[in-house]
């Protein structure tokens, strides 16, 4: 094997070549978390016979030039590929790979650039898409603790330290609180000029709407529990290429080494060897066209088909209390906290099913629809689905959150999604439904002023009123027993 670092263009390159003469297809990772954290993953990529390529983006690390996240990679990344296959070790087949934002920058190589530097085959697992869709829900609602821990620790830097929330909140347990939310960076000590940029890009499902029009085969690798279950999805299912192949588990943003509540042995796949193989058939031309996959079946130790969704169902809810309630965002509803207060004036309205006669396979898009009223002009709703076990513990399944503008006073009716899930609920399980008016601090405090949260200067409380018999819980429960999928002969087919 050999290995070297260069520089291609300016950008801090390291490559590692199979044993033997070649040439080879190469394997490209763009990545701004430092490319010597790559070192094992390219070591592996080449002791199975690809030449791995993995590059500091522009401005971060070894890269010189300023940092401008999702500004760049289109045209660098053209231009290393360009690169790669004028080399004499390159066979001219290239698999553009990454997760999170190397994703990104593997998925604009397949649709944003001339047909010369376009990868052969895709890999994008737990794909950050672009500004809009890391900052916000689709509903608009602002991603808050995700997006000041991501630029927190890698915004306007040229290294990380991903510590850099923890150690501040450890300082000031109530930064996130303090407003307005486009001054964190001066709490924070830093100067962050693009902290107030990022909340300013609403383009969501630009990269999407692109993927239509790729040409190339994909795999997309997802988590139930990751923020970015839904653009993973989205992405498989508009995928213009020869072949698509999603791969979604009970795993959160770092996949198999965040495994959620609900895996189990049967989850812990090898993704490396699954990506090794994948690659060598999507470079062969050897994959089946069409969508196919799996995803796995939290609490149930199974896979199923991708693409697998439930019947319509409306389990029957009791409110326990809250039809009228108080969202205050001086005292919110805070999204790291399941226990719900017993005493003083409610802060959400609550309700809760009859524990579940048989164990429930619910796989698809959660929904619930509402009928309630605000006494503000602006009003987030926030729904959250609680599983209280059988042995007496809560767990939260699913959150949907919706910003709504009506009438003081008007009642209103609309439909939250609360994400995906692909779980076995086991008999005697009792679905709690919580709906609030914040959930905080993983979004940001609506104001109820009118004003953009981000820039908010000033915070109303909100009377809400909910129709307990406008609300209705739709799961997607499969009518019966599913047949068990083989994820690697789905993925490879």
């Amino acid at each position: 094997m050999t290995a070297f670092s260069t520089a291609v263009g300016d950008l801090a390159t390291d490559v590692r070549l199979p044993a033997g003469d070649g040439p080879f297809p190469a394997v490209l990772v763009r990545t701004p978390y430092d490319r010597t954290r790559h070192r094992a993953e390219a070591h592996a990529w080449a002791r199975r016979g690809f030449a791995a390529v993995v590059q500091d983006v522009r401005g971060r690390f070894a890269s010189p030039g300023q940092w401008h996240p999702y500004q760049n990679e289109a045209a660098d990344g053209a231009a290393t590929v360009r690169w790669i296959r004028r080399q004499t070790w390159s066979d001219g087949r290239l698999v553009a790979a990454g997760a999170s934002y190397a994703a990104h920058c593997a998925l604009v190589l397949a649709v944003d650039v001339p047909e010369d530097a376009r990868p052969d085959a895709v890999i994008a697992a737990v794909p950050a898409l672009g500004p809009a869709e890391t900052a916000r829900e689709a509903s608009g609602v602002e991603r808050l603790l995700s997006r000041a821990g991501w630029w927190a620790a890698h915004g306007d830097r040229r290294d990380s330290d991903e510590s850099t929330l923890d150690k501040a909140l450890a300082a000031d347990p109530g930064l996130l609180t303090h407003l307005p939310l486009a001054t964190l960076p001066e709490r924070l000590g830093r100067t962050m000029p693009s902290w107030a940029d990022l909340w300013r890009h609403r383009d969501r499902g630009r990269l999407v709407a692109k993927a239509a029009h790729a040409g190339t085969p994909l795999l997309a690798v997802g988590g139930h529990h990751d923020h970015f279950t839904e653009d993973t999805v989205a992405l498989w299912r508009a995928w213009g290429g020869p072949s698509a192949r999603l791969l979604l588990g009970p795993w959160g943003h770092s996949l198999v080494t965040a495994p959620g509540p609900d895996a189990g042995p049967a989850h812990r796949l090898n993704l490396g060897e699954l990506y090794v193989r994948w690659a060598r058939r999507a470079l062969a031309g050897e994959l089946a066209p069409g969508r196919q996959g799996a995803q796995g079946l939290g609490g149930a130790g199974l896979w199923l088909p991708a693409g697998t969704e439930g019947e319509p169902r409306t389990p029957r809810m009791r409110l326990l209390h809250g039809s009228a309630f108080t969202a205050d965002p001086g005292r919110p509803v805070r999204s790291d906290d399941l226990t719900v207060p017993t005493d003083g004036p409610p802060d959400r309205c609550l309700l809760v099913t009859p524990p579940l006669p048989r164990p429930l396979d619910v796989v698809g898009p959660v929904r619930v629809h509402l009928r309630a009223t605000a006494g503000t002009p602006s009003a987030d709703w926030a729904a959250r689905l609680v599983a209280l076990t059988p042995a007496g513990t809560a767990e939260r399944l699913a959150v949907g959150v919706v910003r709504c503008a009506e009438p003081p006073g008007r009642q209103a009716a609309f439909t939250l999604g609360l994400g995906r899930l692909a779980r076995r609920l086991p008999a005697g399980t009792r679905l709690r439904l919580e709906i609030a008016g914040h959930h905080f601090p993983a979004h940001a405090r609506n104001p109820h002023t009118g004003e953009d949260p981000v820039t908010a200067d000033r915070l109303l409380v909100s009377r809400r009123e909910v129709d307990p018999d406008g609300v209705v819980l739709t799961l997607p429960v499969l009518p019966s027993r599913p047949t068990p999928a083989d994820p690697a002969e789905e993925i490879l087919r």
